[in-house]
């Protein structure tokens, strides 16, 4: 009864962040932030410090700080790791973080988890009340590291993974955002010069008296439609991405069919496919080294790919695990990994090093992806180059022929 009671104490207390400000020993004013239960225990903690408090002010919650990233859950999965190989105590662990993070939205996350642990849950449950931070496969190593007790060597291999698998993410963003922000500077480019630019130099032709070239009719024609039904353009690409996007994020079969269709895309569907692989792999060998059961890590491998074909391929090689298949016949059978990936699960499984083998794997799809973002690089800036000087120039071009027509008839 005393320990239920003394747990329920531990759930009632509420830290809020609180602005302060005050006089130092030497009369210096100075000002800070703290997490505390209430005003009265900020002002106690700053006079055992020898500040003499002259205001505080409780922090709204409301708007107060940005979102929570990726990154900022994997540099507080390095923190953690980093202090309980050092032998801070755990809840300590969680203060300092919270403490020392520049974003108040962490620091507030890692204060309940803290508090649902020193109410007598687990870590891996703590942070499986959280998914939207921590995914299954987290929540199932550092469970698999509890029980075994090696909590801090498996939270350094989930740090060194999420940074893996971040690298990737940003290397496939970064490839394809620049094709995809030229497109939308071109066609708001093209959109000006159809409804602003283009009618001007229509008003001026009317004055010539003779027939227009057949580029400057086409121009003109195309202005004229851009110029009546410029809303409906505008709302047709506006839209229909929102739409795309909006469906794509809740239909299943949607998703299916775009995963699908973009590994057959060239060069772009190369970059997916490997880097699905090496995404794949790498969680793969993240669990087993843990200790994950096999059948156990390809649940959470399946969803970790980031690519619909990937995951029901893991779905069908999970279920021919689990009735005695061995991973490298479970692998062929999918028709989806590359003869190298198989032969080095082939190797790991016959060594008992397949954690070893599958993170050769991973590192090698990593460079693949380096190359081929590479090659993304220097290939496209030649290619959109082209498009726009067609494009642009084509427009610029079929404007003036008129004006070098009447300059040669003068």
């Amino acid at each position: 009864m005393a320990v239920a009671a003394a747990r329920k104490s531990v759930k009632a207390v509420k830290e809020f962040n609180y602005a302060w400000e005050g006089v130092d020993k030497k009369g210096k004013k100075t000002k800070g932030d703290m997490r505390a239960s209430g005003e009265a225990l900020v002002s106690a903690t700053l006079r055992r410090q020898g500040i003499s408090v002259t205001k505080v002010k409780k922090r709204s919650t409301f708007g107060r700080g940005k979102k929570i990233t990726e990154k900022d859950i994997a540099l507080f999965t390095r923190q953690f790791a980093t202090m309980l190989k050092s032998g801070v105590p755990l809840l300590q662990s969680f203060e300092i973080v919270a403490k020392g993070h520049s974003n108040p939205a962490v620091s507030q996350l890692l204060i309940d988890i803290k508090n649902d642990v020193a109410s007598g849950s687990s870590l891996a449950q703590a942070f499986g009340k959280r998914p939207l931070y921590f995914d299954t496969l987290f929540c199932n190593l550092v469970n698999a590291g509890e029980q075994a007790g090696i909590l801090d060597g498996v939270l350094e291999r989930l740090a060194t993974y999420k940074e893996k698998i971040i690298a990737i993410k940003s290397k496939i963003k970064s490839a394809l955002f620049y094709p995809a922000a030229i497109m939308v500077v071109a066609f708001i480019i093209t959109a000006v010069i159809m409804i602003f630019v283009i009618p001007t130099f229509k008003d001026l032709f009317k004055s010539f008296g003779a027939d227009l070239p057949a580029p400057t009719q086409v121009v003109i024609a195309m202005s004229d439609f851009f110029v009546t039904y410029w809303w409906a353009i505008f709302g047709i690409v506006f839209g229909g991405t929102w739409f795309f996007f909006y469906s794509w994020k809740r239909s299943k079969k949607m998703q299916d069919v775009i995963d699908r269709l973009s590994l057959k895309v060239p060069v772009f569907g190369e970059l997916l496919e490997k880097s699905a692989i090496a995404r794949w792999s790498r969680t793969l060998s993240t669990m087993f080294a843990a200790g994950v059961p096999l059948v156990e890590a390809l649940e959470s491998v399946a969803g970790s790919a980031g690519n619909q074909v990937y995951f029901h391929a893991t779905k069908r090689i999970q279920g021919e695990v689990s009735t005695g298949t061995n991973l490298t016949a479970a692998m062929q059978n999918t028709n989806l990994f590359p003869n190298m990936v198989i032969q080095m699960v082939q190797i790991g499984e016959e060594s008992g090093q397949l954690d070893s083998m599958l993170s050769k794997v991973a590192d090698y799809y990593d460079r693949e992806v380096d190359d081929i973002v590479e090659r993304l690089s220097a290939l496209l800036e030649p290619i959109i180059m082209v498009v726009l000087g067609v494009l642009i120039g084509g427009l610029v071009v079929s404007m003036y022929l008129p004006i070098f027509k009447m300059g040669q008839a003068v």
